[in-house]
């Protein structure tokens, strides 16, 4: 490492092969699609019918072979075979099409390893031929650390030199590559080094997706950008996930103890409040509370970090509340959300009914791409067949602010995504209800309401009636989808223009500009939404529910956006979906536009007073 010694080469060589695949799709396999679709994708079926004959892909993969050519092979005892594989191109994913246009050889570089046909092909086309090709080399690392900030802590990619980008996939590998970075050097590697004999001509082999599936059908799935298959004959809908899932890698939380006399809120003096987030400490001036800085004093703690021991605060202080509700990563962490609002879906009747379901019409189409790749790609094929939209949204289930979020149509890219970390696939919604900005045009939009869960069991729950906006910076299309300013509308946290509405001043516009709908009916919808997301979070008992606790209340805030619905053409319709549940949000700028803000929270929270608060009971 430290010479920087490449010496592969006194041990392996590189040899070339070609072969052909091809992907045809019966019409038999095509009509299997309709009995299987709910009723949103059946309404396509007549546009596409003159399109089912000609379902054949064809692909042309040049391979490549690794052997080993030392007479006395590689024995994985040996500690001298470990070698170095350098890094032809290091890149985050939201540059990669600025550094194939600017940095001087690495196109022309990247199109002879993948071996990219550039005959009558403007520079442009060549850009997106790697793009849509560097699925199959990509490799990914990130840096951790628990002073690593989450920006830091983003996945980088990078493609292998071409021995690296050479060596080809098994599942019995008799190598390993592993990313490796040379602090001193600031450089990054990656170390080749053998698990397995391997002979003289040996063939030198690696697992593409190690560690990534535990059962042959996924693998299957994930190997797709290096073994194309047809996978539409797997069920895609769903299924309700085990007990074991929904707290596999989750932190342990303990329930309260219910046999516990909890003595309630005292009404005869103030409420002591001890406040972690410094925007209630600054915010919160109702005569019946009181900051103190005292933990052990406080009445209501209302904490921003994850709390999970409910029995010893049920047993050591009963008489305190929290601002949380034991299990509620089930609506706070983005693939669990998924999950419970899928128990709000109605019934299939022509399947199990006991097992299987459709979608809520308000849920994005949803995958975990860990525990439910096949199904996804069944799902993402049979639409690919019958010329449906596939643009799909990829998100990381464990982070924020849009942060290592992708849209795209490439199934590769979407299959590769879950080396870098934990996604989920969300349908895209393709066909966005837009706002007119002024000088800008019609741009994509989403809003915020806030939740307040007094109680689990009985529901008793408020939605405050302020909602917040975010808004695109560009002219929504479908392309560009690196374009950040036009496919997201999270500017809190970029340098970049953040435009910012009062809620009565965009219902005002909304209304000019969509004369045939009107708020109030968009907001009753909005409303029903939330009330079955909480509905079907409390219809199960812990630990694949929320847990009462007489100690609780909580504030959620809830992202959504709306969509166009064309089911009926006569009578078009805007459909409200569900994009987020957050816990702990931002409230800086709901103090900014109205200062009572967290006085309406706390009153509704610990009070039971609604009068003359902009609530409403769900």
């Amino acid at each position: 490492m430290t010479n920087f010694i490449m010496d592969a080469g006194e041990t392996f060589s590189m040899i070339k092969v070609l072969y052909f695949c091809q992907l045809e799709y019966s019409d038999d396999e095509s009509e299997e699609v309709n009995s299987n679709n709910s009723e949103e994708e059946n309404k396509h079926d007549s546009d596409n019918s003159n399109t089912k004959n000609e379902n054949t892909d064809r692909c042309h993969l040049p391979l490549w072979k690794v052997i080993v050519i030392r007479k006395e092979g590689v024995d994985p005892q040996d500690p001298q075979h470990i070698y170095l594989i350098d890094h032809a191109w290091t890149y985050s994913i939201s540059v990669a099409h600025q550094h194939l246009a600017e940095i001087p050889g690495l196109l022309e570089r990247m199109l002879a390893m993948m071996e990219i046909d550039t005959e009558e092909k403007s520079r442009e086309e060549m850009i997106t031929s790697v793009l849509s090709n560097m699925w199959r080399y990509n490799q990914s690392y990130s840096f951790g650390g628990t002073n690593i900030e989450a920006e830091s802590a983003s996945p980088l990619w990078y493609v292998m030199d071409e021995f690296g980008s050479r060596i080809q996939h098994s599942d019995n590998p008799n190598f390993r590559t592993v990313p490796f970075y040379d602090v001193p050097a600031q450089t990054s590697f990656t170390l080749l080094f053998p698990i397995k004999q391997v002979e003289y001509q040996g063939e030198v082999t690696r697992d593409y997706i190690e560690g990534l599936a535990t059962d042959a059908l996924s693998r299957k799935a994930l190997r797709i950008p290096w073994e194309p298959c047809d996978m539409s004959d797997v069920n895609w809908n769903w299924y309700e996930q085990s007990e074991n899932f929904l707290q596999s890698g989750r932190v342990k939380e303990t329930t309260p103890d219910l046999t516990q006399d909890f003595p309630g809120i005292p009404t005869e003096r103030k409420l002591k409040v001890y406040a972690e987030y410094s925007v209630i400490r600054e915010n919160l001036h109702h005569p019946a509370f009181e900051i103190v800085h005292d933990e052990n004093e406080a009445d209501i703690l209302w904490y921003n970090f994850h709390f999970k021991e409910y029995r010893d605060l049920s047993i050591s202080s009963p008489h305190k509340m929290i601002n949380q509700f034991p299990f509620e990563h089930i609506l706070t962490v983005k693939d669990l959300l998924a999950i419970t609002c899928r128990r709000a879906a109605p019934v299939n009747n022509t399947v199990d009914s006991n097992t299987l379901k459709t979608w809520p019409k308000w849920l994005p189409t949803t995958y975990n791409l860990k525990t439910e790749v096949p199904q996804f790609v069944s799902y993402y094929q049979q639409r690919a067949v019958r010329k449906l939209d596939n643009h799909w949204i990829c998100k990381p289930w464990n982070l924020a602010r849009s942060l290592d979020t992708h849209v795209t149509s490439d199934l590769n890219f979407i299959l590769r995504l879950p080396s870098s970390g934990p996604k989920i696939a969300c349908k895209y919604i393709s066909n966005p209800v837009l706002f007119p900005r002024d000088e800008i045009g019609m741009v994509k939009f989403d809003f915020r309401y806030l939740i307040l869960l007094q109680s689990a069991h009985p529901l008793r729950l408020y939605v405050y009636k302020h909602f917040w906006l975010r808004f695109a910076n560009k002219p929504f299309s479908l392309d560009n989808f690196d374009d950040y300013e036009k496919h997201f509308t999270v500017m809190n946290y970029t340098n970049t223009t953040l435009k910012q509405m009062y809620c009565h001043d965009f219902i005002e516009q909304f209304e000019a500009y969509y004369p045939s709908f009107k708020w109030k009916d968009i907001e009753k919808d909005v409303f029903g939404i939330l009330k079955s997301v909480m509905e079907a979070a409390t219809s199960k008992p812990p630990p694949v529910g929320l847990c009462s606790n007489p100690q609780s209340r909580a504030m959620y805030a809830v992202d959504m956006m709306l969509e166009w619905d064309h089911s009926n053409p006569d009578k078009p319709h805007i459909q409200p979906m569900l994009l987020e549940v957050n816990w702990a949000p931002d409230c800086q700028r709901a103090c900014q536009y109205y200062p009572e803000f967290f006085d309406d929270i706390f009153s509704v929270l610990f009070l039971n007073s609604i009068e003359n608060r902009p609530v409403q009971l769900l």
